[in-house]
């Protein structure tokens, strides 16, 4: 999901420049700065922005520069909004026994409502639904179209680790095999070890059979067959069509459960030193696959 894209569009006497950057996210979190003539495009452009870019932390900025495009509206004094504050203060001042303030335009102007600007909505709509604003559409849409090319770019060196780190798994899984020959006999030598320690003989048919539980008990025949198709996958729905990143998340978490299980159950030191490693990998996939779409 990570990302950038610029793309820059020339009107008339303006340039309309249009920037994204996008970082990981589970939804579209859109953060946006338009100039104020555009706000009431501002619903259609975060539509481009999620159709276009479906998820993430995008942060979107749309600069005009030319002449009039940094025009200041016009700006009128409210003088009975001034009177009223000016009123209140001297009320305040001998209510409070403080002297009054000897720089008032200072004070007053930085109150809320004591100026207006004379600029209406009117004007502004008519200037957009022109040129311009196609203009813009066009900036937008191009700078879009940059940041997925740039995410393309990216996602084929992530598709890439990816598959380095399923591929060290599988080859992982394949180890576990020697080890786990050599444990049942393990396990049996130290059971009758023990045993042999014992005053009193023992059934050797009751020892069978608890040998049987035991060792079905640690069986992980089934962990490593569904670990394998698990692998397998992943490796399929990597090659499919974008958007595919919150699918990946949820079959490397059933990667994970059964890499647990194979550890709960190794019993056997060289076994888990395995699963660690196992984890490892792991880890780092899950860590690449919050960058998929």
């Amino acid at each position: 999901m990570t990302g950038f894209g610029k793309a820059v569009v020339e009107y008339e006497n303006k340039k309309i420049t249009a920037i994204l950057r996008t970082l990981n996210s589970k939804q579209a979190d859109i953060q946006m700065r338009i100039p104020t003539a555009y706000k009431e495009k501002e619903v259609e452009m975060r539509n481009m922005l999620t159709t276009g870019l479906q998820r993430g932390k995008i942060d979107f900025s749309l600069v005009v520069e030319g002449e009039d495009a940094d025009a200041i509206s016009p700006v009128a004094l409210r003088p009975d909004v001034i009177k009223e504050y000016v009123r209140q203060i001297k009320a305040a001042s001998i209510e409070a026994g403080i002297p009054e303030p000897t720089n008032w335009f200072e004070v007053l102007l930085r109150l809320p409502g004591c100026t207006q600007t004379t600029a209406s909505g009117d004007d502004i709509s008519s200037e957009l639904e022109g040129g311009e604003w196609e203009a813009a559409r066009s900036a937008i849409a191009l700078c879009i179209e940059n940041l997925n090319d740039f995410r393309c770019q990216e996602g084929v060196m992530l598709g890439n680790v990816l598959m380095e780190k399923i591929k060290n798994i599988s080859t992982l899984l394949a180890e576990v095999d020697e080890p786990e020959g050599a444990r049942v006999a393990q396990i049996r030598a130290r059971i009758e070890d023990g045993l042999s320690k014992l005053a009193e003989g023992f059934d050797t048919n009751r020892l069978e059979q608890e040998m049987i539980y035991y060792i079905e008990k640690l069986d992980i025949n089934e962990e490593k067959s569904r670990l394998k198709n698990h692998l397998d996958y992943f490796t399929d729905t990597l090659a499919t069509e974008p958007g595919q990143g919150k699918k990946l998340g949820f079959i490397a978490q059933e990667m994970g459960r059964e890499i647990n299980t194979l550890g709960s159950k190794s019993n056997q030191a060289e076994m888990q030193q395995i699963v660690v490693r196992m984890k490892d990998e792991l880890e780092q996939i899950k860590e690449q696959v919050l960058n998929v779409l």
